[in-house]
């Protein structure tokens, strides 16, 4: 495979989600950080997924690729993606060649993915190199670009090791190294994490311009409310590796359904006004270990909470039109 590879990746990839169950071995057992998540990630889309820490957001990403490695397990469930099938059936070669040609994945603090001993071009070429790409001098040129786009010097960054740049062009060099396969989805996981204002503002701006100029499916892993609310066109609510609400982003925010939904928008400090009509979200969010069984794995936090909610696991209900919640209480608390 080159960069001009004669088969291109088809313009629309979007990803169809059935019955995702994931679950992790530890000391105390084994136990679900996904559990029967069904979802669409639209093509051409900026899909937010959002929660608390331990909510599921990275794991999702992560079993969307068929990346998830030991201790965990993918248990079941399907991921369609446009163009290529089902990638939970994929193995060995076929799915390194995958991952390559649809996937570009940017993880959180991206200095840590970089190798310290070698300078910035040529872990680029390694990269080439791991997925077949014959044209190396093109594949600099390209990322060069992309670099310059950037508002980086190119030869610069190509030429340094990552102790020499800063902590935004970091950021950026992960999503070169992202999108310099022609990578038709993009995974971004928390990409303003520890970046100024300034940086975080230039990151968001390359990520929005990129994803409109070559029509990308883009999801955007965040615990920010403001990210996603500048952003993504849907956004989905994870809660203890369930989606309990999903939706056009501005429906969403404007009328959140789900009480937890509605906890961490009610949770955000306001620019101006009384800081004391913040209400933080009740309780702690639960680990792998304390997850409910049965019933509604929101309901020792849930301000609505009913006696069905102990003993009967809500199902997905219609929302905002085209989405979902996933809460007995919803229609009687709208």
């Amino acid at each position: 495979m080159s960069l001009h590879d004669p088969v291109p990746a088809p313009e629309d990839a979007g990803i169809q989600i059935r019955n995702l169950t994931v679950s992790y071995d530890t000391d105390r057992g084994r136990f679900h950080a996904l559990n029967d998540v069904t979802l669409d990630i639209r093509p051409r889309h900026i899909t937010g997924f959002i929660g608390e820490s331990g909510s599921g957001k990275t794991t999702l990403a992560m079993a969307m690729m068929n990346a998830i490695h030991n201790p965990g397990r993918i248990d079941g469930g399907s991921v369609l993606l446009e163009g290529a099938g089902d990638v939970l059936r994929l193995k060995g070669e076929e799915l390194r060649r995958l991952h390559g040609r649809y996937f570009g994945f940017v993880f959180q603090a991206s200095s840590n993915s970089l190798n310290p001993l070698k300078r910035i071009g040529a872990q680029l070429m390694d990269l080439g190199r791991s997925h077949g790409v014959t044209d190396l001098r093109a594949l600099l040129r390209e990322a060069k670009t992309l670099a310059e786009r950037m508002g980086m010097d190119g030869d610069r960054v190509l030429t340094s090791y990552q102790h020499e740049l800063s902590g935004g062009m970091r950021q950026r060099v992960g999503i070169i190294f992202a999108l310099v396969l022609k990578a038709r989805v993009i995974i971004l996981d928390e990409p303003t994490t520890a970046l100024d204002m300034l940086s975080q503002q230039a990151v968001l701006e390359i990520v929005r311009t990129i994803h409109q100029e070559r029509g990308l499916t883009t999801v955007i892993i965040t615990h920010d409310m403001g990210v996603v609310a500048e952003m993504a066109d849907r956004v989905v609510v994870l809660y203890a590796g369930r989606v309990v609400e999903e939706g056009p982003t501005q429906s969403v925010l404007r009328h959140p359904r789900h009480p937890y939904t509605r906890g961490l928008i009610h949770a955000i400090p306001r620019i101006t006004g009384n800081l004391h009509d913040v209400e933080p979200l009740q309780g702690t969010p639960p680990d792998l270990a304390t997850i409910p069984t049965i019933g509604c794995v929101f309901r020792e936090r849930c301000p609505i909470r009913a006696p069905i909610c102990d003993t009967v696991a809500p199902t997905p209900t219609s929302a905002h039109g085209d989405g979902i919640v996933t809460c007995h209480g919803v229609d009687q608390h709208d």
